[in-house]
């Protein structure tokens, strides 16, 4: 049994001392010394896992194979460190790269791991999961009959996936409701679009981001360039959405952050080695001109958005409107292994440019609004207007009998957003003050 042990470890060692070299580019370089000095080695404790390995291969009631447990050592070690980091088997490498792409078969969510259980982070725009009513920070504790409670978040989002077509039930805790609730969602092709656009009023525009990837900033630029057609060649003033957006490609929330600034750093990471230290700087050009901005933000915003949401607020580019933001800013980088299979190893974490640290903290707004739901009372009795009474004179101007009309389609709009989207309806608000300061101080 000794020599057995003994084995065990060098076997372990060898392993380790494979996946850092395995890794390259110097990026486990300080690691790797330490496993090649004897006296460096955490003796007792491979010791320990070599008994723990032995005993299984012995005693457990099935026999399981070396590979299978070795695999599961390696999950194990990776799913300890955060709730990012992975191994990722070769099924799940390829799938993470599918997943990538812009179109896959599923829900249309965005999860991490909290106490065990699925946490939404956010639901993806136009997907079954925004349609059935997923909200971010709803807990999934159930699959279908599939308990979460013991599954990896690999094994939890292998399960959501599956044929466009098929019904998937999941049981949800939400906050705030005392039953867990019961969602049927018919999975779909997930097909990403990141940017939106439309005119809230004439010289105000309207951005939604839904996930940052690394067409995005182009994306927005070209829809900020309709905007400004459609209002005359320029904005009064824009609301950029980014609430419930997950985050997505690091260059993409860069690129975004700095289509808006003109100078001074956008973000940088700090982590153990050089590689993931880095920092990125704005380049001198604003696609608004200066015009005022507003961000809209939620407790779904997380990672890239926040990255966005904190560059306008340290630079006073924008006005951050909503609630505090998820609090990912960490930095995963996917490191490939030499036999298929990848490490997602959490290397780095976030900081603002003023270096306030995003990770488990978020953006606090700068003005903090609640989403909440808006209807209209009607009163008990219209009060009688000098229009309302028989034969009454007009005014004798058409032009301003015209223009009361339009203001009075103007107030339906203005009182529909207000119903159904409140955040945006006293974001434009607040949009409009900004414009008429600017105005006046020109």
């Amino acid at each position: 049994m000794n020599i057995q042990r003994q084995n065990i470890v060098l076997v372990l060692v060898g392993l380790l001392a494979g996946l850092s070299l395995s890794i390259g580019n110097g990026v486990f370089a300080e690691r790797e010394a330490v496993v090649a000095t004897p006296g460096g080695l955490p003796v007792e404790e491979l010791r320990t896992f070599s008994d723990v390995f032995g005993r299984i291969k012995n005693d457990y009631v099935e026999d399981v194979a070396d590979k299978e447990l070795l695999e599961n050592a390696i999950r194990g070690m990776l799913s300890g460190l955060d709730p990012h980091s992975a191994y990722l088997d070769q099924e799940q490498f390829k799938e993470l790269q599918v997943g990538t792409s812009g179109e896959f078969g599923g829900l249309g969510i965005e999860v991490g791991m909290e106490d065990g259980f699925v946490k939404v982070i956010a639901p993806i725009d136009d997907t079954p999961a925004q349609r059935a009513g997923i909200q971010a920070g709803d807990l999934i504790i159930r699959l279908d009959d599939t308990p979460v409670k013991g599954l990896t978040l690999n094994e939890a989002v292998k399960i959501m996936r599956g044929k466009p077509g098929t019904v998937l039930k999941l049981t949800v805790v939400r906050e705030g409701v005392e039953q867990p609730l019961k969602i049927d969602i018919k999975r779909d092709v997930i097909k990403v679009k990141s940017v939106k656009q439309r005119a809230l009023e004439p010289g105000f525009g309207y951005v939604r981001i839904s996930q940052f990837q690394s067409k995005t900033a182009e994306n927005m630029v070209d829809a900020i360039d309709k905007l400004k057609k459609d209002a005359g060649g320029s904005l009064k003033g824009l609301v950029l959405d980014l609430r419930n957006n997950p985050g997505g490609v690091l260059n993409g929330a860069v690129a975004v952050s700095d289509a808006f600034l003109k100078k001074g750093l956008i973000v940088y990471t700090e982590g153990r080695v050089n590689d993931s230290k880095l920092r990125f700087n704005a380049t001198p050009d604003d696609v608004l001109d200066g015009a005022p901005m507003v961000v809209l933000v939620n407790q779904g915003s997380a990672s890239a958005s926040e990255i966005v949401s904190g560059a306008l607020q340290d630079h006073k580019r924008a006005i951050i409107v909503g609630s505090r933001t998820f609090g990912k800013g960490s930095v995963q980088t996917i490191l490939p292994l030499s036999n298929g299979t990848a490490v997602k190893l959490t290397t780095a974490r976030y900081y603002t440019p003023s270096g306030r640290s995003i990770q488990a903290e978020g953006i606090q707004p700068d003005i903090k609004l609640e989403q909440v739901r808006v209807s209209a009372v009607e009163a008990p009795l219209e009060p009688i207007k000098e229009a309302d009474l028989s034969r009454h004179l007009t005014n004798g101007d058409a032009k301003k009998a015209n223009k009361k009309d339009a203001e009075k389609d103007q107030d339906k709009e203005e009182k529909s957003l207000a119903q159904t989207d409140y955040q945006l309806y006293e974001a434009l608000n607040l949009l409009k003050g900004l414009a008429i300061q600017r105005e006046q101080m020109q």
